[in-house]
């Protein structure tokens, strides 16, 4: 099967933020999405930066393309400006974190739309439990060929990515002691995950494509919901890897971060260099120690099995990168990255308001809110 790439602009740069529905009062879901969509776009067609998602207690804002990580922050906030100003009536705020830390999956109602109800209805009780929400990072590839050798040393950083960003230690009320529950949640569906790594060129993606297609698995490309994927359709590796990030602070950190390191990696292969690969349960390894420990994970870094605390891993990787930053003009944006390092990430923070309130996950949901509205991480009190 040909699956045409529609090469980008090198290192242009699109975010995608998902965003939670609160109850001003209570903290809880609340189920007002298509209320808030029909007010964006009265007669129904789809908004270019604010749009529907699987559930109707959550609305995404996408940004338009973009050339750096602010001018992606700017647009963004754009839209949520027009989100907070319908939702004010409702009497509902915005929140973003990996997953709600109380309400519960089964009261949650779906949106009325052919492809979550496919969805739904052939993954039943783990569809329904997609109670959870991340941000995706496009950045713009120039050629398919670079693709893939670009997206296996991506997921050598796969354990630095999440742990930054891990934002969901509670579900449905508990603690499940995992600094990311949505990473673990969300790989139960069809083809969601880490991608296969003998998937390693574009010849191959089209083959497993093909293969799905011709066996139901999936009927359009786009549900090939990997972790880290190509997108055809806009000439970019999108990075999905990211729990829901409460604040744009820790956004643009996490963007810079990104940008930087798929252009890095992009000189890097320019410059006729191998790009580093680790064998798939490394990477499952990996994966699993982020989402369990979060910044406390000691992660493997190479074939040969070698190891390191996440967080020191991460500052290498950022020195490494201030170069590029530099080039992206994201200097400023990258420098945050080391904020939460030294502040603590979302989960910690979670966890910690949770403590000082007597365990009460209402006050869990309006430390986020109040992080989400300050725009920056806030003291957990």
């Amino acid at each position: 099967m040909a699956i045409p790439f529609a090469p980008s602009d090198r290192s242009t740069l699109g975010v995608e933020w998902e965003l939670a529905l609160v109850d001003v009062d209570s903290g809880d879901l609340r189920q007002v999405a298509q209320t808030i969509l029909d007010a964006v776009s009265p007669d129904g067609s789809q908004h270019p930066t604010i749009r529907q998602e699987l559930m109707v207690n959550t609305v995404e804002v996408v940004s338009r393309v973009c050339r750096s990580t602010g001018e992606a922050m700017a647009d963004l906030q754009a839209s949520i400006r027009q989100v907070e100003e319908l939702g004010a009536p409702l009497r509902v705020e915005l929140m973003c974190a990996g997953t709600h830390p109380f309400a519960h999956w089964g009261s949650q109602k779906v949106t009325n739309k052919s492809r979550y109800a496919t969805l739904i209805d052939r993954t039943q009780f783990w569809g329904r439990q997609m109670l959870i929400y991340g941000v995706h990072v496009h950045v713009g590839i120039e050629s398919r060929e670079k693709v893939f050798p670009i997206l296996g040393a991506l997921l050598t950083y796969y354990p630095h990515l999440l742990a930054l960003s891990a934002s969901s230690p509670y579900w449905d009320g508990r603690d499940t002691g995992y600094a990311s529950n949505r990473a673990l949640l969300f790989q139960q569906l069809p083809t969601a995950g880490l991608p296969y790594t003998e998937v390693d060129s574009w010849e191959k993606f089209e083959r497993y494509v093909g293969d799905m297609l011709h066996t139901g698995v999936i009927e359009e490309v786009d549900e090939v919901r990997w972790d880290i994927r190509p997108s055809p359709t806009f000439g970019t590796i999108e990075l999905r890897i990211f729990d829901g990030i409460t604040n744009a602070g820790e956004l643009a950190a996490v963007v810079a971060l990104t940008h930087c390191l798929v252009e890095w990696l992009s000189r890097r292969l320019d410059a006729g260099e191998e790009l580093p690969r680790i064998s798939s349960w490394f990477l499952a390894e990996n994966k699993w120690r982020a989402a369990r420990y979060g910044l406390e994970a000691i992660i493997i870094l190479d074939e040969d099995g070698n190891e390191e605390l996440v967080t020191d891993a991460v500052r290498r990787l950022v020195e490494q990168l201030a170069p590029v930053a530099e080039d992206l003009g994201c200097a400023d944006e990258l420098a945050g990255v080391l904020e939460i390092l030294d502040g603590g990430a979302s989960y910690q923070r979670q966890r910690a308001v949770a403590a000082a309130h007597g365990g009460a996950l209402d006050a869990v949901v309006a430390h986020a809110v109040a992080e989400f509205r300050a725009g920056r991480a806030l003291p957990a009190t």
